[in-house]
């Protein structure tokens, strides 16, 4: 997310995100991304990969061909907005930013913006089930909106046992269920939305071998879910590839 935020994970994940990772998952193909883009929403639809990328001055919306990583369109923001989370609803791609309180949204075949929209608080994550946005503002709070007045509907904190578990990033809506990631960690968490109970945790410690990083190389984040093969896609912040994966039971952190 960004690079000035402070870390405020809770403490178990600390010892365990420096250990050597089980494999939650299983790695089904990896291909090119580009490493310019600090990714902050990720998503898929008709075969196509959508992504909105952060930072001031370079923030953008893209379509990007899976398998090459190249950028078929964009759109870019105002050198003043930090884009964030990104959401497909009825044929419209919804985009957070960061700290101006304002998202916008695009036609989704030319990505030209055709609205804005206002929100208290910070912008994260953003994903939809189908009817609702949710949203994610770095807190352990999942909100819902209501696509067409932006109003909140719904609010639920997000706990691991009674503890509320904080920096949710980017967001999934899959099968019922809310992924997210938790910043500036290597795990993937699975939430109940009824409840706000954390499911599941998954470590992707490691996936990005440490061949492939260099200085810029920053932390894990993006999640895209593929319905045509039940796979995840799985990249970070101006990461150099992009990973299909299956998921398996997951780990708890100790």
């Amino acid at each position: 997310m960004r690079q000035t935020a402070a870390l405020v994970v809770l403490c178990c994940i600390g010892a365990a995100c420096h250990r050597s990772p089980p494999k939650d998952y299983r790695l089904v193909a990896a291909w090119p991304h580009d490493t310019a883009a600090y990714t902050q929403g990720l998503l898929l639809a008709g075969g196509q990969l959508f992504e909105s990328d952060g930072e001031y001055g370079v923030s953008q919306v893209r379509r990007v061909d899976v398998r090459t990583g190249r950028t078929l369109a964009r759109a870019r923001l105002p050198a003043n907005r930090f884009g964030e989370g990104l959401a497909l609803l009825n044929g419209k791609l919804y985009e957070l930013t960061w700290k101006a309180q304002v998202g916008y949204v695009y036609d989704t075949a030319s990505l030209a913006r055709i609205d804005s929209f206002r929100y208290a608080g910070e912008g994260w994550g953003l994903a939809t089930d189908g009817t609702s946005l949710i949203m994610s503002n770095g807190g352990p709070t999942l909100q819902w909106l209501d696509p067409e007045t932006y109003r909140v509907t719904r609010v639920d904190t997000v706990h691991e046992g009674t503890a509320p578990l904080q920096m949710l990033n980017e967001l999934e809506y899959v099968h019922g269920a809310v992924y997210a990631n938790v910043y500036q960690s290597d795990w993937i968490v699975r939430i109940d939305p009824a409840t706000g109970t954390v499911l599941q945790w998954y470590n992707f410690g490691g996936i990005l071998p440490a061949s492939k990083r260099t200085p810029r190389t920053d932390v894990l984040n993006g999640i895209a879910y593929n319905p045509a093969d039940s796979t995840f896609l799985i990249t970070g912040k101006r990461w150099p590839l992009l990973f299909a994966v299956r998921l398996r039971e997951g780990t708890r952190p100790n």
